[in-house]
Order: structure tokens, then C-alpha cells, then sequence
């Protein structure tokens, strides 16, 4: 949260405490304050398996744990928020106080209508009377609560604590535009050979040139070579120029690259050094259909993994169509629709008429299971090749558990479009694939490309662009 001059009191909404636990820590050394609306809230929502619950009964435990470290006699003047063993938040800081609601609040004051919200306005305004010298400051991931307490002269923010960046659009794109002189900027340090049917580079990086593992590069025009950079190591960037599946006979599964984008996610989708893959991108890029495909290859003709895994978060576009029957597979399968279209153009074979047809997709089907997410824990993945679709409806906390289940030599590959995200309380900033990208674009086994041009329709292209 914002810093201030002199110390504030934060009240915290029931929304931001099931939202992240761990906020009651994350105010450095200022107050935090909580209404007895946000703990009977919190007790009616800790019942159930969802992550909301977990999270409600996780606030408890926190709360309970500093009740039982100060004494149930220090709450009229505030517990020290001690963090709990075991969190890692990342930075150090300067410790506040948990204060409680101790007094009823009076809403009729406020000539509001008793309901939660109002009686947490009650409760602030009560507050502010007994610190007339302290800000007090209303957090919450409710719009139309803070709306409400604007109304009444109370300040109110929402809780960015969660957010991985500032601005979405900063966000790593995997690929950047090299300058026109690159070579002879380099001409003095660069050094190059050929290994194994690769071109290789070694350079010493430049003051603007901060290169992520695994990030391509390439210079304007149409015949400029594409590179990717390999390692970096004592600012020492090792590159090597990028095969080619544009065309001729370098293909995968016989899919070809049409952009410039869909030859560096080809490029990370085939390395075997590369464990993890995000891929983000508007509806017709091809991030499902190039997955898919670079599956099929290693999985049926190199058999470097054992099958496809293909799982999705079950979150409705519209109206819910009520329960579905049959098994784990069958229920999935109807939220499986990207998996079915891009199977029709991958294993649709020219020659053998409809019987070859049928039984190469006997073959591929075989080798792919559909599996749903809300049976991921406890489970271990070995040497499976996973996609991950619609990961933006993801949490950071849901994408830990799903990242967590990869064991040897299975390779992760997470595909989605953060300007449509159905899950309630999650942005662009606080989506579990953004979370992803943004923490793992360093690491030397992971890769991510933004994929921009649409290769669906002419249809397809102008309704992304006009509405």
C-alpha cells in the first residue's frame, strides 16, 4: 500500500481478507483494523472446499494465532502483528497493530439502512472519532463499497498489495525489436560458431540491452535473421539463431508458423531445455492450436513425454447449463471445445478417406486426456506433456498448485488472453497467468511469447479491432 507521512489506520473489508490472507501483514507500520461485520462475514464463508473458504478460515487461524501470542487482554489495546513463522513476504518491514471493533457502531447516525456495508462505514466513522489525529482508510475490493464511502467523506483504496505490476502494459512480451546497428555495435566482442546444425553467438551486453533467458530477438525486415538468447551469465549473453517452421518441409505435425510470433513459440514449445511455456494472446493466434500440435510431435513422434494433458478452469461465458452427467472426462469434455476444433485440422489426413480419418483420431485420442482442475492436488505429473487453457482465470495461488503438480521431465505450457478474465475480484495485474510470466522471465527453463496478429478470419480480425 501507499506509505504515508504519519501513520494511517487501514480497515480492512471482508473481499481483500478472503482474497489474500496474508494482508493483515502487508501494511508495513501502520494499524489495521477490523469491524465485527468482517468477522461475522468471514465466519459465515469458512465453510466449503473453495479457495474463498480456505482463505476465510486461513484469516482465522492468523488472527487466532496472535490472540494466543499476546493474550485475549491486549485486544483493547491492539495485538502486534507478528508475522507467523514460515510467510515470506517478500520484504521486511515495521510492525503495526491489529486493532478490533470493541463498541457497536450506530448506522442510524448515518441515516443509512442496516446492512454489512453500512455498519462497516459505521464502524470507520466511530473510529475516526476516537483518532481524530489518524487517517483512517477504507480498503476493499468492492467498487460499490468504496463508492459508498467516498459519499461519505470516508478514503478508500483498493488492495493492490496483490498485484504482480503497476501497469499491464509493462508486461514481459518474450521478444523485442533489435536496433539497425546492432551488428556493429557488437563487432568488436561477438564472437560465433556452429554446433549440431545451430548458429551460436557470444556477446557482452550493452547498458539497454536487459535480456531474459530464453527471450527471442530479431531485427526489422523480412530475411533478418531471429535469434534467442540461451544464457546470460556475468552479463555475457549467449544466442542462437532460431530454426525456421515458416515453411518448406520444417514443420510441427504439419502445422507452419504464419507470423514472426508463431515461429518463437514454436521454437520454445520444441526445446526440450525449456520446462515451462506461457503464451498469451487474443482469440485466433493460434497459442492452442501451435500447443496442441507441438505435443502431438513429442508426444507420438519423438515420444519424449507420454501423453497430452489438457485441463482449462470450468468458469461460464453466459448462463450456467446446469450439471453434467458421466465421468471426470465426459463432464470436461463439453469445456473442451478448442481442444476438439484444433484436433479436426490436426489430424485430418489427405489420404485414407473417413475410416482413416476415424482411426487416426482413435490414435491421437488415446494419447490425450482431459482432466479437470478441481482434482490437481496430490497429484504428480511424470513426463506428460500439460496445456493449461484459459489460464487467466486462474489465481496466483491456483496457478502455484497447478505448476506444483509438474514432476520429471513433464513440461508445463499455460495459454490464455488477460483482456478476458470471467473470475470475479481478478484484473490484468492480479490474474495467476500475469503472476506467472512476470516471476518466471528469469529463470533459464521457462520462455513466454506474446503472440499480436490474428490468423483466424478477416471476420474474426475486425471484430477483435472494433468491438
Amino acid at each position: 500500500m501507499m506509505m504515508s507521512e504519519r501513520k494511517r489506520i487501514y480497515v480492512l473489508d471482508t473481499n481483500v481478507l478472503m482474497h489474500d490472507p496474508t494482508a493483515l501483514f502487508r501494511f508495513e507500520e501502520h494499524d489495521v483494523f477490523i469491524p465485527m461485520t468482517v468477522l461475522e462475514e468471514l465466519d459465515n464463508g469458512k465453510k466449503g472446499t473453495s479457495e474463498v473458504a480456505r482463505n476465510a478460515r486461513q484469516v482465522s487461524r492468523f488472527i487466532n494465532e496472535l490472540i494466543e501470542a499476546h493474550g485475549a487482554e491486549r485486544i483493547e489495546r491492539g495485538l502486534k502483528l507478528v508475522r507467523p513463522k514460515g510467510l515470506n513476504l517478500r520484504r521486511e518491514s515495521q510492525i503495526g497493530r491489529l486493532l478490533f471493533q470493541t463498541s457497536a457502531g450506530d448506522p442510524a447516525k448515518s441515516r443509512m439502512k442496516v446492512m454489512p456495508d453500512n455498519q462497516i462505514l459505521a464502524s470507520i466513522v466511530a473510529l475516526h472519532q476516537q483518532h481524530p489525529q489518524t487517517d483512517v482508510v477504507l480498503v476493499s475490493k468492492d467498487i460499490n463499497l468504496r463508492i459508498k464511502a467516498s459519499i461519505f467523506g470516508v478514503p478508500a483504496e483498493d488492495y493492490e498489495n496483490d498485484r504482480a505490476l503497476d501497469d499491464f502494459s509493462l508486461l514481459y512480451t518474450g521478444h523485442t525489436e533489435l536496433p539497425s546497428d546492432f551488428w556493429s555495435k557488437h563487432a568488436k566482442d561477438l564472437r560465433s560458431w556452429s554446433e549440431k546444425g545451430h548458429t551460436f553467438y557470444e556477446l557482452k551486453m550493452r547498458k539497454n540491452e536487459d535480456w531474459s533467458p530464453h527471450q527471442c530477438l530479431y531485427l526489422a525486415g523480412e530475411d533478418e535473421p531471429e535469434f534467442r538468447v540461451l544464457s546470460i551469465r556475468d552479463n555475457i549473453a549467449k544466442l542462437q539463431i532460431l530454426d525456421d517452421f515458416t515453411g518448406g518441409s520444417h514443420s510441427v505435425w504439419g502445422i507452419h508458423a504464419r507470423n514472426r510470433e508463431q515461429n518463437f513459440a514454436l521454437n520454445a514449445l520444441m526445446d526440450p531445455e525449456v520446462d515451462f511455456v506461457t503464451l498469451l494472446g487474443t482469440a485466433g493466434t493460434g497459442k492452442t492450436l501451435l500447443a496442441l500440435a507441438a505435443g502431438l510431435a513429442q508426444v507420438m513422434d519423438q515420444q519424449r513425454y507420454r501423453e497430452i494433458i489438457m485441463t482449462r478452469v470450468t468458469v461460464s461465458v453466459g448462463e450456467d447449463i446446469g450439471f453434467l452427467p458421466g465421468t471426470e472426462e465426459e463432464k470436461m469434455t463439453p469445456w473442451m471445445g478448442a481442444l476438439t476444433d484444433n484436433l479436426e485440422v490436426l489430424a485430418n489426413p489427405a489420404e485414407g478417406g473417413s475410416w482413416g480419418r476415424a482411426a487416426t483420431n482413435d490414435l491421437l485420442a488415446s494419447r490425450i486426456k482431459i482432466r479437470s482442475m478441481n482434482f490437481m492436488r496430490g497429484r504428480t505429473f511424470l513426463s506428460r506433456y500439460v496445456i493449461v487453457d484459459e489460464a487467466q482465470n486462474l489465481s496466483p495461488k491456483q496457478m502455484k498448485t497447478l505448476l506444483t503438480r509438474a514432476g520429471p521431465g513433464t513440461k508445463m505450457v499455460c495459454l490464455g488472453n488477460v483482456e478476458q478474465i470471467d473470475t470475479p475480484y481478478l484484473t490484468e495485474t492480479t490474474s495467476g497467468l500475469t503472476y506467472a510470466v512476470d516471476r518466471f522471465k528469469n529463470w533459464p527453463h521457462s520462455a513466454h511469447i506474446t503472440l499480436r496478429r490474428g490468423e483466424r478470419s478477416r471476420l474474426a480480425d475486425f471484430a477483435s479491432e472494433s468491438l
